[in-house]
């Protein structure tokens, strides 16, 4: 019988108070999030992780200490290698985790996947919309390391799958019933996706260009799509210009306005600090200060059936050698540079 490897990328977390400060030095060492010369960049890493510590470990210990996105992922992990032997039963697979700024990175994670002696690798970034920050940065990360101990087993990569059918109709079989009751009383779905400097986007990444596609898709999946509706951004870090507008500045307009709100974390597919803390306390508590009617929160897609379902069907036509798109080719425009893709 046939064997795949198949690797779930994520972002990862820190598994406790004293890994915070190593994590956000991971993180803002990476070339692809602080783009600068190395030694510059360690340098900068290391003092903005030694001064955002204090403040993270404020975040996480609200949730517990630590990072549930490794759990989360795993569980992902477990469900697509279900549904993968339900829809392929004559191929092995065995489904892997690997975090690009915490444990297991993709040393130890390539190693694993040699130990299973695959006779393919599928590479899977639980990013739906693709950006050289995030699914561009991981799988550069994998390569690496493969080539590092030699692995060079055939593999195919899904760049992006920003409105696959499954994450959208997941999303909007969750977000549904928290869209009725409001009446006839003024009620603004937004769609928060993680924000990203602008000056990256500007230079030819295609993350918000998805971003959008995913909100206009979960829209069309809802039975009753609602007509107010909006794309916004949280997280922003730094003083520079991120992508606009911010969940914060929406959520102070809807109090001003006096409409409800209704949140969903359209790039995010598991709970985290983002969701957990900064959606659920920081800005369920600024909504509360602005004089929001009634402010609910969407979950994240996690294990929902569809979703898992989806990216088994996407992972079923995969190419061997290629990186594809869930369309198959390109789906954005030419002008984004950053696209996994070469245009069609």
């Amino acid at each position: 019988m046939t064997r795949k490897a198949v690797v779930l990328f994520n972002l990862g977390g820190p598994d406790g108070p004293e890994a915070v400060e190593p994590f956000l030095f991971n993180l803002f060492n990476d070339a692809a999030i602080i783009r600068l010369p190395g030694p510059l960049r360690w340098a900068i890493a290391k003092l903005i992780s030694r001064r955002r510590a204090p403040v993270a470990q404020e975040i996480y210990s609200y949730i517990g200490g630590s990072s549930p996105l490794l759990p989360q992922t795993l569980a992902q992990a477990d469900a697509l290698k279900q549904v993968l032997s339900n829809k392929d039963p004559d191929t092995i697979y065995e489904v892997f985790t690997c975090m690009r700024y915490w444990h297991p990175r993709a040393d130890q994670v390539v190693r694993e996947v040699q130990k299973f002696s695959p006779d393919e690798v599928l590479l899977l970034p639980l990013y739906p919309q693709f950006s050289s920050t995030t699914t561009a940065s991981s799988l550069k990360d994998w390569h690496a390391a493969a080539a590092k101990i030699g692995l060079t087993v055939p593999t195919a990569s899904l760049c992006c799958y920003p409105a696959e059918t499954g994450l959208a109709k997941a999303y909007a079989r969750l977000a549904a019933p928290l869209l009725e009751g409001f009446d006839e009383k003024p009620v603004r779905f937004l769609l928060s996706a993680h924000g990203l400097p602008q000056k990256i986007v500007d230079a030819g990444d295609p993350y918000q260009w998805q971003i959008e596609k995913t909100a206009a898709a979960i829209v069309a999946s809802l039975p009753k799509a609602p007509k107010d509706w909006k794309v916004c951004y949280q997280s922003r870090v730094g003083p520079m210009k991120w992508l606009q507008p911010s969940t914060e500045d929406e959520i102070q307009a809807a109090g001003e306005e006096g409409t409800s709100l209704v949140i969903l974390p359209i790039a995010f597919v598991s709970e985290h600090s983002e969701t957990l803390v900064e959606l659920d306390i920081e800005y369920a508590e600024l909504a509360k200060e602005a004089g929001v009617p009634d402010y609910r929160r969407v979950p994240t897609v996690g294990v929902a059936e569809e979703f898992i379902d989806g990216l088994a069907s996407l992972l079923l036509k995969l190419e061997t050698g290629q990186v594809m798109s869930s369309d198959g080719g390109r789906i954005c425009p030419a002008d984004f540079k950053d696209c996994a893709l070469v245009a069609s």
